[in-house]
């Protein structure tokens, strides 16, 4: 069964939140079935790593990482691209002292 997209992205962040982090939504698609983007941000480091949800196999919820670049206006740069080609889309944002990203599902290399 299928979680909507609007119960998963606050259970990522009351998750992130738990753990002593920042989460925000800066943008909010479809509740039931929107995709979704993750960006983790270190404030430590200044890097950030962003990740694009991808249904594997028979609906298994898997994570990439569409963009290799950590340097934030690349990720935004993709971000912008993908909101005007989806307004469908959810946009995560998650700044971690560690650059956790707090997702629970696999995460692939690319």
């Amino acid at each position: 069964m299928n979680i909507a997209t609007d119960v998963w992205v606050g259970a990522l962040i009351r998750r992130a939140e738990l753990s002593g982090s920042f989460a925000t939504v800066v943008r909010k698609g479809d509740a039931k079935a929107g995709a979704v983007l993750v960006k983790a941000y270190n404030p430590r480091t200044r890097q950030a790593t962003l990740f694009q949800s991808a249904i594997r196999g028979e609906g298994e919820r898997v994570w990439m990482r569409p963009v290799s670049s950590q340097a934030e206006a690349d990720l935004d740069a993709y971000v912008e691209k993908q909101r005007r080609f989806d307004p469908d889309l959810w946009v995560v944002e998650i700044e971690d002292a560690e650059g956790r990203h707090f997702l629970t599902e696999p995460v692939e290399d690319h």
